[in-house]
């Protein structure tokens, strides 16, 4: 990491704008990864030279079935670095550090190993790893804020994604659709900077790539040819088939991850199993594969470029390894090899089309002109994918990418399209359960939904004016233990947020354009600011402060957005969350007590009986909500850690969701 601590002292010296700052950053980001990626490429092929060609015959020259060894052999070594890997987040997850310099390469070359002894995984998701965690690194070693950071993060996965595919426009759009999603579209102050910097980092990554292993796309492509424009029906049709195959895929994942885990009832033992135990069984199951059907493991990229070349393939035979290759994915993610999906996605897309192209001309007349199945497995490609990531502009304009050729755009697109919005009706595992999971929060979002703003917010946040000596403002931050403090003008309306990282960042700068004692408050203070209102729900406001990695976040006016009412953070969401859960368990207990009475009556008596001096309507109805049966289920985890969180709500709530609408009024006065 010279390089970037290099950038730091010169970006230190010459002091430039903060565009330029996140200009120049991405450049490295981009040099950095596309260097990464390049190196993490080649140390597969090593890998794969070393254990199936070396081993392979060494193990063959004996016994033919030996080479069932291979991956186990690889297991092992993965488990080797998985102890060290697992080791060191456990040591950096206790000093608070996002991530630490040893764990970058380390995950690398697990990636690399894995995927040289056969895992049934693919390079892609490793690659955006690799270039997201080099963004990480660069934004913590500048001391930049959680936004630039993620902002850093999204330019670094568009790089690896460019370089591992070659393909620098779906790069940006990755980062654009996945990795950065809900923060973009929140970022009002200054979006095309945001695009800037992440289109650079992938420009640039995949020119490192270009030069170090040639232009040449990810896959070698038949020219498409459209036959007759009432074709499209049938790519609605595998549309549809992809949609099924990507929820098969992800949900055979998560069964597999379970199982490893020792969550199935016929195999609880899985959960005692050591790491490197699972590693075995999943290399196991790789070596097996090996003997019968070697075009499924590994990458599988020789496999799909055969498939698109048109070689035969049996419709019995793509059909195995379809099921094959979706079972062996499962397995070797679980086990605890390292690697992507996007490799698999593809390639299942890939034998889906393919077999949906032979099997719909098998039936149609000879007369109905149709595309060869290279063309269905093509289209298959871009919608598996799509599905399987949740990314649909990504995979219709990386398969252009791949294609350059605009006639096979109207069917990509149908079937992608079509393939998205099937998988967004049946699936119910969506956005904002994932933005739930950034939070640290469980991912039952319906106990939000129901509380307030107003329920929860503090009402006399700690503020400083914008006039202010930026000493006197930091004496005052830290001294109150404030993590950040409000910026207000002479009429007390918002102007911005100071934070301490902010202060930290300019204290930690050597070189500085004036000294500090001169220097104000809003010379350093952020002036976009997120806000919320008190009458939205505490779902909303979490899912716009996990945009931008805040812990806190102003309520302001709904009519008057200048004008501050209050503040609400973290500690306090998950505080009410914490205490509605307890609450609905309570309910579901003292039901459980009362078996004479009817389900109705019981959960209303409970609610009015027990919680009629509860902190809210949001947080009481709750208990009408769910089933008795989910209810007697909630980790006990939860109700154990918070009855205090309880206790302590159950006391105050009533005195003061009485008094919580005069307070906001009164705050909105003294501030006008």
């Amino acid at each position: 990491m010279s390089l970037s601590r290099l950038l730091v002292t010169v970006l230190n010296r010459l002091q430039p704008s903060a565009e330029t700052v996140m200009l120049i950053s991405a450049i490295a980001v981009g040099l950095i990864s596309g260097t990464g990626v390049t190196l993490f490429r080649k140390l597969i092929l090593i890998a794969q030279e070393f254990y199936w060609h070396e081993l392979a015959l060494a193990f063959i020259a004996k016994w033919h079935w030996a080479i069932v060894f291979i991956p186990m052999i690889g297991a092992v070594v993965v488990s080797i670095l998985r102890f060290k890997l697992d080791r060191d987040e456990a040591s950096t997850s206790s000093r608070e550090l996002a991530l630490s310099y040893s764990q970058v390469p380390l995950k690398t070359v697990a990636a690399a190993l894995s995927l040289g002894a056969g895992a049934s995984l693919g390079p892609e998701g490793p690659s955006v790893e690799l270039g997201s965690n080099i963004g990480s690194l660069l934004g913590q070693m500048m001391q930049f804020s959680s936004e630039r950071i993620r902002l850093l993060i999204g330019a670094g996965g568009a790089a690896g994604l460019a370089a591992g595919f070659n393909a620098p426009i779906a790069g940006v759009f990755f980062a654009l659709e996945v990795l950065l999603r809900d923060s973009y579209r929140t970022n009002k102050s200054s979006p095309n900077s945001d695009v800037s910097v992440v289109v650079i980092a992938s420009v640039i990554s995949a020119l490192v790539s270009q030069i170090s292993l040639g232009e040449r796309p990810a896959f070698s492509l038949p020219v498409y040819e459209v036959r007759s424009y009432w074709e499209l029906p049938l790519y609605l049709g595998l549309g549809v088939l992809a949609s099924a195959v990507a929820l098969m895929f992800t949900r055979a994942i998560k069964q597999a991850k379970k199982f490893f885990a020792g969550q199935w009832k016929i195999a609880p033992f899985m959960q005692k199993l050591p790491m490197p135990i699972k590693l075995l069984i999943g290399g196991l199951c790789v070596g097996i594969i090996a003997l019968t059907f070697p075009e499924a493991i590994g990458i599988g990229y020789e496999t799909v470029e055969s498939i698109l070349q048109d070689t035969p393939f049996t419709i019995p035979l793509l059909a195995m390894l379809l099921a094959i290759k979706l079972v062996l994915t499962a397995i070797s993610s679980a086990s605890g090899f390292v690697g992507g999906i996007f490799a698999p996605s593809i390639f299942l897309g890939a034998v889906l089309g393919s077999l949906y192209g032979q099997a719909i001309s098998s039936f149609l007349p000879a007369s109905i002109p149709i595309a060869a199945s290279p063309a269905y497995a093509l289209v298959g490609m871009a919608a598996v994918l799509a599905g399987t990531v949740r990314a649909p502009l990504t995979s219709v304009l990386l398969l252009f990418e791949m294609t350059r050729d605009y006639r096979i755009v109207l069917p990509l697109m149908a079937a992608v399209g079509l393939c998205a919005w099937v998988l967004d009706q049946l699936d119910t595992s969506k956005a904002d359960r994932m933005m739930m999971q950034w939070s640290d929060l469980p991912a039952d979002i319906e106990v939000l939904e129901k509380i307030k703003i107003a329920e929860v917010m503090t009402l006399n946040p700690a503020s400083v004016k914008y006039s202010m000596p930026l000493l006197q403002a930091a004496q005052f931050i830290t001294s109150g233990y404030h993590h950040s403090a409000l910026v207000l003008d002479d009429i007390n309306h918002l102007q911005g947020i100071l934070t301490t990282q902010d202060i930290k960042r300019l204290l930690s700068n050597t070189v500085v354009d004036r000294p500090l004692e001169e220097m104000t408050v809003q010379n350093i203070c952020t002036k976009e600011v997120l806000y919320t209102f008190a009458d939205e729900s505490l779902a909303e406001a979490l899912k716009r402060m996990a945009t931008r990695d805040l812990r806190q976040m102003p309520v302001v006016d709904r009519h008057q957005p200048k004008r501050v009412i209050g503040m609400v953070d973290r500690l306090a969401i998950t505080t009410a969350y914490n205490t509605a859960l307890t609450k609905r368990a309570i309910a579901a207990r003292i039901t459980a007590t009362k078996p004479t009475v009817t389900i109705a009556t019981v959960h209303s008596n409970t609610v009015n009986n027990v919680f009629s001096n509860g902190s809210g309507n949001g947080s009481s109805n709750n208990a009408n909500d769910k089933s008795n049966d989910k209810d007697n289920n909630l980790n006990a985890n939860n109700v154990n850690n918070l009855n205090n969180a309880l206790s302590n709500s159950l006391d105050s709530a009533s005195n003061n969701n009485l008094n919580r609408e005069s307070d906001i009024h009164s705050s909105e006065a003294v501030s006008s």
